[in-house]
């Protein structure tokens, strides 16, 4: 087997003395020699490194090389970044990195050769656009002079890849490594496959049985320092075997671009269909849960949440099976349509907001839900499973919150939005979005349960993106995705085909006219591309109760239909609306009543009392629709002397007036919104970053020329800005015979990964046992877990310092 180089050919070295003036020694040096643009560019693609402020550049360094910060720029970034950067660790020991070392370590050469024409150029450049992308984030820093780069990886960056990045193992000095074989006749007999099944990784074996040939073959790899032992059981490979084992390659096959799974191709207008269908069956759901709950409101767990039986019991009225329920009711929930009434007990019942639902068309109330559903953090699909205390989860409880709903949900229609017009299941979609975040890949019941909201909403229409949909993924407002939807929506009609065996047929998607009126005065047998509908005495006693006359009713059903009213039904609503009014029923918030029926003379005609709703019931008798204590007032205020009586009729000495109930507008104004995650505007990324700059090169006044422009530009007009600003930038690092001495902690730290890195020695100014500070010269060995271990050179010493304990940490010069 001939030793290949993992770059094929050499590369200059950069020197590291003269003649390496422009190009910085740090990662440190390296973002402080960043221009403004850069740096803006930084707090873009890590928008958490401003949060809270660094003070100096030095401090956003030792930020931007953190474990946790580092943990999270990776849990977003994509194969195609990872394998870039796993290829510069990994080349990191051999030498310069250059980005045609990670071209030809990660594969991309060979795939560019294998493309042809627009294919070939995409391949040839994803691997330089990853690694622009990484020096961007400040995840790579090119120490190397101008034209001729050296990549090199971000501190702690080895770390959090893990010990074997692409599945290679340590790496070794190259005085202790061993020559690669020319030939398979060089390995001793076994070698070959031992070594090739530790070449693509994992490259740890376990050591085979005493007296076997493998065992042999292991004993004989590890004499010719091509494998290493580890400990008596096991061997691990090292990474210049590996390297030259897959011929120079980091990776078997390079993943440059995200995949596009096969799926069912399904024809635009047919996406649209199924998604407007969808759609309005999700708005009928939505007017059968305000019409069941309006009328039986159910109750709210102490816990929080709707009951089983409740639960089952809204499932028969929607005529939808549990899961669909709760997603309505969720939905339904977070559009505002019901909530908890906020009384005691407390129940779930229709709000104000329904009331408005009725005066919106079938677009307009998709469009409300479209909107809740794009913000919601809610997790229906969990309804039903049980929690870690073995507590089942229900509807509307308060643990379905997640917050990272939102953004999977965005991911997963944008994964659609990629492939128009094809259909994807869920082990699809979760093969892109694998790709997009290796690091951190989604529930994948999460991903089936938002498809499964996406395909009950509309958003998708037979498993592939719709329009309605599309509007979604692109924050479009209300009148938008109303739009959308009428678009995609079949036109509509407004009549009704009348028969005599008491049916009508809606030939069409009815009118908002039509649908009210049919939905008051008559059941629905059947949908579909035309609505059969059946009326009966109880569904004309429904108009009848909304206050609609048999005249109104037969007058509205005449206008519609091309036939005239036949007589059956003619027949059936005036004998049930003869029926409906010889009993009459009425409501009556108090009344007054009088021994002499002149004493109540002319009251119910008076318009100075109009507001009370007085109707006469007997010559002695009024009826008010106002509680007993405002009538008793108003009375009074007439020059009535009465009096308040029980239902005994004894008279009631203590007075009936309660303090009104809170408006529910207002308990909900104040409440407030759900908070939202902060966001960084570019102009505050602009301001720090000059904070930055300012604090870096010590111009004092410039800093606090800044922070006063910074408070003018805040302060409203009228006002002079004279709040006190407060320390804007901390305390920095001060000079000392022109050396720069760290106090601020986050250049301590930077200073001391710059000493780990370079292994130097460097002063550090520590709180000894006696409180006092200790200066001492002492040469860093491993910084973690908030602990510094490090030797003392001059006590021929090793000590274990708190991070905390540390004051000052200033570079030994010379």
């Amino acid at each position: 087997m001939a030793s290949t180089s993992p770059r094929g050919t050499a590369e200059a070295d950069v020197a590291d003395g003269a003649g390496a003036s422009d190009a910085p020694r740090t990662f440190t040096e390296a973002i402080r020699t960043r221009d403004d643009d850069e740096l803006l560019a930084l707090l873009r693609a890590r928008p958490d490194l401003a949060t809270p402020s660094p003070s100096t550049l030095r401090s956003l360094a030792a930020r931007a090389s953190s474990r946790t910060a580092l943990e999270r720029a990776l849990a977003h970034a994509d194969a195609r970044t990872l394998q870039a950067l796993e290829a510069v660790v990994a080349l990191a020991d051999e030498g310069p990195v250059t980005p045609q070392d990670v071209r030809r370590a990660v594969g991309a050469d060979d795939a560019a050769r294998e493309s042809e024409g627009d294919d070939e150029a995409d391949a040839g450049s994803a691997v330089e656009r990853a690694l622009a992308d990484a020096l961007t984030a400040a995840l790579l820093w090119d120490a190397g002079e101008p034209g001729r780069p050296d990549l090199r990886p971000a501190p702690g960056l080895d770390d959090v890849l893990g010990p074997h990045p692409a599945g290679l193992g340590p790496a070794r000095p190259a005085e202790r490594r061993a020559p690669a074989p020319d030939a398979a006749d060089d390995l001793p007999r076994g070698g070959r496959e031992v070594l090739d099944a530790l070449a693509w990784g994992p490259p740890i074996g376990l050591v085979p049985a005493p007296g076997t040939a493998a065992r042999t073959a292991v004993d004989a790899l590890v004499d010719a320092r091509l494998l290493l032992r580890t400990d008596a059981r096991h061997v691990t490979l090292p990474r210049d075997v590996g390297l030259a084992l897959r011929g120079g390659r980091t990776h078997r096959s390079p993943e440059l671009a995200p995949p596009r799974p096969d799926g069912r191709t399904v024809p635009g207008p047919v996406v649209d269909a199924e998604a407007a269908s969808a759609a309005l069956e999700l708005v009928r759901r939505v007017d059968l849960l305000v019409a069941a709950w309006d009328d039986t409101a159910p109750a709210v767990l102490r816990s929080g949440g709707l009951g089983v039986r409740d639960l089952r019991r809204t499932a028969q009225a929607l005529g939808a099976d549990e899961a669909d329920t709760a997603f309505v009711v969720e939905l339904a929930a977070a559009a505002g349509v019901v909530a908890d009434d906020g009384e005691a007990p407390p129940s779930y019942r229709p709000t104000t907001v329904a009331d408005r639902w009725e005066d919106l068309d079938d677009a307009e109330r998709w469009a409300l839900l479209a909107a809740a559903w794009a913000g919601s953090r809610r997790t229906p699909w969990l309804v039903g499973s049980r929690d870690e205390k073995g507590n089942l989860r229900a509807p509307l409880s308060p643990d379905l919150h997640r917050g990272w709903v939102p953004r999977l949900r965005r991911q997963v229609l944008q994964v659609l939005a990629a492939q128009p017009g094809t259909a994807l299941d869920s082990g699809a979609v979760m093969a892109v979005l694998r790709w997009h975040a290796p690091r951190t890949v989604p529930p994948e019941q999460a991903v089936a349960g938002l498809l499964t909201e996406a395909a009950l909403l509309g958003a998708t229409g037979a498993g592939a993106l719709s329009g309605p949909g599309a509007a979604v993924l692109d924050d479009a407002d209300h009148a938008g995705l109303a739009g959308a939807m009428r678009a995609a929506l079949p036109p509509e009609v407004d009549e009704v085909l009348l028969q005599g065996d008491l049916t009508g047929i809606v030939p069409g998607r009815p009118s908002q006219a039509l649908a009210l009126l049919l939905e008051r005065s008559a059941d629905v047998e059947s949908r579909g591309a035309a609505t059969t509908v059946r009326f009966s005495p109880s569904s004309v006693t429904r108009a009848l109760d909304h206050g609609t006359t048999a005249d109104e009713l037969l007058e509205a059903l005449a206008e519609r239909s091309r036939v005239p009213v036949p007589q059956p039904l003619e027949y059936l609503v005036r004998d049930t609306a003869r029926r409906h009014e010889s009993l009459r029923v009425g409501s009556a918030g108090s009344y007054v009543r009088a021994a002499d029926p002149t004493v109540l003379a002319g009251l119910a005609a008076d318009p100075r009392l109009a507001h009370l709703g007085l109707v006469r019931l007997a010559p002695t008798v009024l009826a008010a629709a106002v509680p007993a204590a405002e009538l008793h007032d108003a009375l009074r205020a007439r020059g009535l002397l009465s009096a308040v009586e029980g239902p005994d009729g004894r008279v009631l000495s203590a007075r009936l007036r309660r303090p009104p109930r809170p408006d529910r507008t207002a308990r909900d104004a104040r409440r407030g919104p759900a908070a939202e995650p902060e966001t960084t505007s570019d102009d505050a990324r602009a301001h720090l970053v000059a904070r930055l700059r300012a604090a870096d090169t010590g111009d004092e006044t410039a800093v606090d020329r800044l922070a006063g422009a910074h408070r003018a530009a805040d302060a409203p007009s009228g006002t002079n800005g004279s709040r006190a600003a407060g320390p804007a930038n901390g305390t920095r690092g001060t000079s000392t015979a022109g050396r720069t001495r760290a106090v601020e902690p986050g250049d301590a730290l930077a200073t001391l990964h710059d000493a780990l890195r370079d292994g130097r020695v460097v002063w550090i100014e520590m709180v000894g046992a006696s409180g006092t500070l200790e200066r001492r010269a002492l040469k860093p060995l491993r910084l973690d877990g908030g602990r510094l271990r490090a030797l003392d050179p001059a006590r021929e010493a090793e000590l274990t310092v708190a991070v905390h304990r540390i004051a000052a940490v200033e570079p030994v010069e010379g």
